[in-house]
């Protein structure tokens, strides 16, 4: 699901560093000439001034490439809230009611869960619904003590007068899909409900979403995510964020104007048939939520959104979990782009649909250029002169379609969340914004990865019970793989500090702020992933005494 962080630059200012007359840079303390012109621009260079001057313009296009790119990417989030506010009052609402409740499968996918597996199952038993149309699968794939809870707490629903199916496999095949696919080949519920272990479903979930199947044209119901730990530290505020301008925006604009939009892999219900008839669960995508519901879409069946009925869940309170679960949702989203796309422009789909599902597949690799931006702004090289036609035509056309984008999506969803404090809310946004640069690195690296097939394992976040501040999370068992990128992050930190004096010193202010959220943004991100790791290792080796995540 999603569309994390698409982050963007404000300006071509930001990147017009330049050289000067002797060496790389042009260090004189006249202001006029520590302003940055490239060295093909000066008069007094050489004839050598030639190749620099090619290097320039290759630089100038890949430069206003990315900028440009950045910007269509921030007009796609313009269309996105235009459609959220033409359509936020248009309610779902149930075509009518059942008189009889059909059965309904609850699908509890858990692997290695130990902090939260009796918390998801004392919060499905708790459900109004009757139990004789209520069937729980624990589809458990875990490898230490969590087969242990789960048995002890399936015998005590049993007791209780659950229907509990325990479903242990030993061969992990399709991972969290092929879990899914084992479950509903004995699944006795005509409805399929799906909670991650780390969710916990209000009793009253399923007595507010049933009524719209209906429908019998409704094949899936997807809830919005609440935080069950939205206060708890600076990440997993920054995260809330995050997904509520997905959750809220992206997913009520889709929804109600008749464009496709995704099942999120939790906190949703799908009609068995809808599952059966676009192929079943598939494992050759990392979201094969995502690719279930493009199919179950393609295929003619119709999704709704009711961004009223919350499902609180666990947010990661650790940066490598957080960087995993990002990796994992921007490959998979890749993944699904390559192998979804072409079906659907060949589909006969209206062409605004197919526009639009192009954007929201393809949003992610809005990261890659995040990361060229990155390599790009460095002060070898130059940029337009200023002037006021440059800044007419080129500054602030990027500025207003790129970063005020960005600014004005998640204060429109935290405003329309918490109208009395969303105010407060917003302070958090340099952060998020910071957050999101300085993953720009992990989510580009998961760009390239599915370009290029590289395969990898469908890796879980790790969820400790986190609910209050004063709940420590450090010394438990689980721990996310060790990589070497937080040291390549924490070289760009350094880069951009440099960045960040040279502005200072040539008193290019107006730049500052903006190299200042990619400095802290890099350093943010670097340091908290080293911090858990007191000896970091370059070979990717999981910690000793850690359970695989």
């Amino acid at each position: 699901m999603k569309n994390p962080f698409l982050l963007v630059k404000q300006s071509a200012e930001v990147g017009s560093f330049s050289r000067g007359k002797s060496g790389i840079f042009d260090l004189t303390h006249a202001p006029e000439t520590a302003s940055c012109r490239p060295c093909c621009l000066n008069q007094r260079a050489a004839p050598e001034s030639y190749m620099q001057g090619s290097a320039y313009i290759v630089w100038t296009i890949c430069y206003l490439s990315v900028l440009i790119g950045l910007s269509a990417y921030g007009v796609h989030r313009y269309f996105i809230i235009y459609l959220f506010l033409k359509n936020r009052n248009r309610e779902s609402i149930p075509a009518r009611r059942f008189e009889q409740l059909p059965k309904v499968t609850m699908q509890l996918p858990i692997f290695n869960e130990v902090y939260v597996v009796e918390r998801l199952l004392r919060s499905v038993s708790e459900l109004d619904y009757p139990r004789q149309l209520l069937q729980i699968q624990v589809l458990d794939d875990s490898t230490d003590d969590t087969r242990e809870l789960t048995s002890s707490c399936a015998d005590e629903l049993r007791r209780r007068g659950f229907n509990v199916q325990l479903i242990h496999r030993v061969d992990r095949t399709g991972f969290k899909a092929g879990a899914l696919a084992a479950g509903l080949e004995s699944a006795e519920g005509d409805f399929v409900c799906i909670l991650d272990a780390d969710f916990v479903p209000q009793p009253d979930l399923l007595r507010r979403t049933i009524d719209f199947f209906t429908d019998p044209k409704v094949g899936m119901i997807q809830t919005r995510w609440g935080h069950l730990n939205r206060s708890y530290s600076l990440l997993t505020r920054a995260q809330a964020m995050f997904l509520d301008g997905h959750l809220l925006l992206e997913q009520t604009a889709r929804s109600r104007s008749g464009r496709f939009f995704n099942f999120n892999g939790t906190a949703g219900l799908w009609r068995r048939s809808c599952i059966e008839e676009a192929g079943g669960w598939q494992h050759d995508t990392l979201t094969e939520d995502l690719d279930l519901s493009y199919r179950a879409q393609l295929v003619g069946w119709k999704f709704i959104f009711l961004p009223d009925v919350v499902t609180p869940a666990e947010l990661p309170v650790d940066m490598n979990g957080f960087k995993s679960q990002q990796h994992r949702w921007t490959k998979g989203s890749v993944q699904t782009c390559k192998k979804l796309l072409p079906t659907i422009w060949r589909s006969k789909l209206p062409f605004p649909i197919k526009l639009e599902a192009t954007g929201h597949l393809m949003s992610n690799f809005a990261y890659l250029l995040l990361a060229c931006l990155c390599v790009l702004l460095h002060p070898s090289v130059g940029g337009p002169q200023a002037g006021w036609l440059r800044t007419l035509l080129i500054d602030i056309p990027i500025f207003l379609a790129a970063s005020v984008s960005v600014a004005v999506f998640y204060i429109c969803a935290q405003r329309e969340l918490h109208p009395r404090t969303w105010m407060k809310e917003i302070l958090f946004l340099p952060c998020l914004l910071a957050l999101g640069i300085g993953l720009s690195l992990n989510n580009a690296r998961a760009v390239l990865e599915a370009l290029f097939n590289h395969k990898s394992d469908f890796t879980r976040t790790p969820k400790y019970g986190i609910e209050r501040k004063s709940q420590p999370w450090r010394a438990c068992k689980y721990r996310p793989l060790k990589s070497a990128l937080p040291l390549a992050e924490l070289a760009f930190a350094i880069y951009f500090s440099y960045f960040v004096w040279f502005a200072i010193v040539h008193h290019q202010f107006i730049s500052v702020p903006f190299l200042l959220m990619f400095q802290s943004g890099f350093l943010y991100v670097s340091l908290s992933s080293l911090a858990p790791w007191p000896k970091f290792s370059v070979g990717g080796s999981r910690a000793t005494a850690a359970v695989p995540a």
